[in-house]
């Protein structure tokens, strides 16, 4: 009876040690999406960045991100999307889609996120951003016709229907090919960020030519 009662209670023992190493696994640094979101460009792997102007945190991850983005191969389509949670979220938001409208946010993205984040400037009125981009050489009049434009606005209900669909909580986010999100914390860091967003594209592309077989 002795070496019975030791025997069950080796057994709960292990058991228990077993449920501990269970609960203490650490979680995967991403989440799949129950419902994936459609991608922009069909045939090709899509990495999605959400971010904001006034974010310290998105500031940070644009010297790490920018060269990744710059040597992604040919089959991957990285695309942008600024968060758009009212205020001054919904003010930059409307700024940035409305210089990817333009064709000029390449060349002024950089000196909008310095002058918000280390000028100090607001950026927040569409005068004082269409006189702060006149200074980058972005046509003043222009800017503030696209700004208010419709197909402006179409683009504003757009990028807040995307983000709801992924479900996003707040920023830096990345989503890959509508299914996986992550972000800079879960992931570890703004370089583990990249590696996984890597191997979440790999998985993909060796789901695509399976699928192709």
């Amino acid at each position: 009876m002795r070496n019975l009662i030791i025997s069950a209670a080796l057994v709960a023992a292990s058991l228990f040690g077993m449920t501990a190493q269970a609960a203490e696994a650490p979680a995967a640094p991403y989440v799949e999406l129950t419902n994936p979101v459609p991608v922009a460009v069909p045939g090709k792997i899509e990495v999605v960045e959400l971010f904001w102007y006034g974010c310290p945190h998105c500031y940070a991850f644009e010297p790490v991100i920018n060269p990744w983005v710059e040597k992604l191969p040919s089959d991957v389509n990285f695309v942008r999307i600024p968060a758009m949670f009212g205020g001054p979220w919904d003010a930059h938001g409307q700024m940035f889609l409305t210089l990817e409208a333009m064709g000029v946010e390449n060349k002024v993205h950089a000196a909008v996120f310095e002058a918000i984040q280390k000028e100090h400037k607001k950026l927040v009125d569409k005068n004082e951003m269409a006189d702060f981009l006149a200074t980058q050489g972005v046509d003043k009049d222009k800017f503030l016709a696209t700004f208010d434009s419709f197909a402006i606005k179409g683009q504003i209900t757009k990028a807040r229907e995307l983000a709801k669909k992924y479900e996003i909580t707040g920023v830096p986010t990345m989503i890959v090919n509508g299914k996986y999100r992550f972000d800079v914390g879960s992931a570890g860091g703004a370089e583990q960020a990249l590696q996984l967003a890597d191997k979440l594209v790999d998985k993909e592309r060796a789901a695509n030519k399976a699928a192709a077989n």
